[in-house]
């Protein structure tokens, strides 16, 4: 009761002291209000950054283990020439892998795609589209968001059949109009009918694979159209694809598993290293990371400084808030007032001031993320939030609290005698 009673009496202070200085009270907001929000504008630009990204990363799916020639590295030192000589996977591994893997995946899937092909339907075409095959489980391994028509049926797979589920930017250019379901269109000598739609996907930040462009066809007919390569340098690699399940969070499992069933396929000896890469999404998802870290670090560093300015600020009227009010200390010692009354009123000023300036900096970022954006969505986060009042109440106590330590320690008949 007490606490709270010295906790409503301080705030009463420390707003009638604010109140009675409305000029200098919004001159020395302005140095916190424009620190926090530098901060919290510069982490904010980069969590929407790194989501943006990562959205557009969704293409390599969750939970999956891909196999393929190359490791994904992210190095500048990265040592290819050991990769060069690897053979790619082969439709061969990819039947065995069906066979031998356990109950540790969900679905095995083999997919292989070129970029730049024109497609045409009567009229109308569409350049640089991608053209991908993909086994019947490919769905299972990667999103084929279809919102019209279906997706392929294991007979049409296994036959080869000139069948294709298409991209919405595609099926808007190739069929403006009308449903592009049963409709044909032609690519690189072939006549394919469609038989299903994909959801739009809309712009990326990054130019990464997107379904809007995208042509999905029997692995079997993609065979027909472009010859596969076994060394990685002629033709086109296929990739392999194997989902993890649920009960094994961590793929370690599967992933022993599938290394283990690859060295035997290739007949490896158990001292030669693989010559095969097993790849995830979480590498790609670690150095995102890394990247926006060290651009979070920079971003912090350059909006301290201006929160060291707000910082100083704050202490200065405090301390001219101090000599200001110092006859009214000493009435208030005088009249029975204790050492830590007096500090925790100054101190609640100072941090009262810098929280007000801290709020109002992050509505600045708030507003700012209301305006609409295509290219990136900004968004302002809970976690970004606690951050920026909690940095306003560690600048306030840091500028506060040598004010209130001299304004507690006046001597009582000294103070009510200053002028």
């Amino acid at each position: 009761m007490k606490a709270l009673r010295l906790t409503l009496e301080s705030f009463r202070f420390a707003w009638q002291a604010l109140k009675s200085n409305l000029l200098r009270t919004i001159l020395s907001l302005l140095g916190v209000t424009v620190g926090i929000f530098a901060i919290i504008a510069v982490f904010t630009v980069v969590d929407s950054l790194e989501a943006n990204i990562r959205q557009s990363m969704t293409f390599v799916g969750d939970k999956v283990i891909y196999v393929n020639k190359w490791p994904w590295v992210f190095d500048r030192n990265f040592a290819w020439w050991k990769y060069f000589k690897r053979p790619v996977p082969t439709v061969r591994e990819f039947r065995e892998l069906q066979r031998s893997l356990g109950p540790n995946n969900k679905g095995i899937a083999i997919f292989a795609s070129t970029s730049g092909n024109l497609f045409r339907a009567g009229t109308n075409s569409m350049e640089s589209c991608n053209l991908q095959g993909a086994s019947f489980d490919y769905r299972q391994v990667s999103d084929v968001p279809v919102v019209e028509g279906r997706y392929f049926t294991q007979q049409e797979v296994d036959a080869a059949r000139n069948v294709a589920i298409i991209g919405a930017t595609i099926a808007e250019n190739l069929f403006p109009g009308r449903s592009a379901l049963g409709q044909e269109f032609k690519t690189r000598g072939q006549k394919f009918v469609v038989i299903g739609v994909m959801e739009k996907e809309g712009k990326k930040l990054l130019d990464t694979p997107s379904n809007d462009t995208n042509c999905l066809i029997p692995f079997g007919m993609f065979t027909k159209m472009f010859a596969l390569s076994t060394n990685g340098m002629g033709g086109v690699a296929p990739t392999i694809a194997v989902k993890g399940t649920d009960e094994d969070p961590g793929l370690l499992d599967l992933e022993y598993e599938l290394k283990g069933t690859m060295r035997n396929i290739r007949g490896l000896q158990p001292r030669d290293e693989d010559n095969f890469a097993l790849n995830r999404p979480e590498m790609l998802a670690n150095a995102i990371t890394q990247l926006f870290s060290v651009i979070g670090i920079a971003g912090a560093v350059i909006g301290s400084f201006a929160m060291l300015v707000g910082g100083f600020g704050i202490a200065n009227i405090m301390f001219v808030s101090v000599k200001e009010r110092t006859n009214i200390i000493g009435i208030q010692k005088s009249l029975g007032a204790k050492n830590y009354f007096i500090l925790f009123q100054f101190l609640f000023e100072a941090v009262f001031l810098c929280l007000l300036g801290g709020a109002t900096g992050i509505l600045l970022v708030f507003l700012i993320t209301l305006i609409p954006q295509d290219a990136l969505p900004l968004f302002l986060t809970a976690s970004n939030i606690s951050l920026g009042l909690t940095v306003s109440v560690v600048i306030g106590v840091l500028a506060g609290i040598i004010p209130a330590v001299l304004a507690s320690n006046l001597d009582p008949v000294i103070a009510i005698r200053a002028q």
